[in-house]
């Protein structure tokens, strides 16, 4: 959901708060947890899970390596679910021209550093940059040049965006800022 009027261009990002990773999330949290019963199962010598037999099963090593893996994704779950919970990456951008004043606002980790907020000058965007990468794997980045900070990610990497997408937004946003727009693919200035 973005807002846009003449002078002011919200654009909300969400993050980790999507579905996929909710649903990622549960999967390796009920793989990893029936990994950790067979485990567990074959050590005891009981069912844990009534229609896998632990007799089939034996500990050392099958039973070790399947607690290993269960014990390993459940670590990985609550990565997961740690970062839908904190909402890691979500934020906004502001753009605004009355003021001349760009803000880009994200939620990190717990921490000192938790809130990352950016705050630029209008005046000192040069260029906004699209970056496509050819290849097996393609990539196509959106990047706001910066005199003397560099380029900031106004777009994810693994953002599936096709040139079209991404060349339109890239188009008016550089129409709203009045700026340039740079266009590098496989590394080479094409503009």
């Amino acid at each position: 959901m973005d807002w846009r009027s003449e002078h002011i261009r919200i654009e909300l990002i969400t993050e980790s708060r999507k579905l996929s990773n909710f649903c990622w999330a549960f999967i390796l949290f009920l793989g990893s947890l029936g990994f950790l019963l067979v485990g567990t199962s074959s050590y005891l010598g009981r069912n844990l899970i009534s229609f896998f037999p632990s007799e089939q099963i034996i500990f050392f090593p099958q039973g070790i390596v399947m607690s290993f893996y269960g014990i390993a994704g459940l670590f990985i779950s609550s990565y997961f679910w740690c970062t839908i919970f904190w909402n890691v990456g979500s934020g906004y951008d502001r753009f605004d021209r009355k003021e001349g004043i760009v803000c880009i606002f994200r939620w990190g980790f717990p921490g000192k550093n938790r809130r990352i907020f950016l705050r630029f000058l209008i005046k000192d965007i040069q260029s906004i940059r699209i970056e496509v990468k050819e290849g097996i794997y393609t990539r196509r980045v959106l990047y706001m040049d910066i005199r003397g900070q560099g380029n900031i990610p106004l777009t994810r990497t693994d953002e599936n965006l096709t040139t079209r997408e991404i060349v339109e937004k890239a188009a008016e946003l550089s129409y709203f800022l009045r700026v340039p727009i740079d266009l590098k693919q496989n590394g080479k200035c094409v503009l």
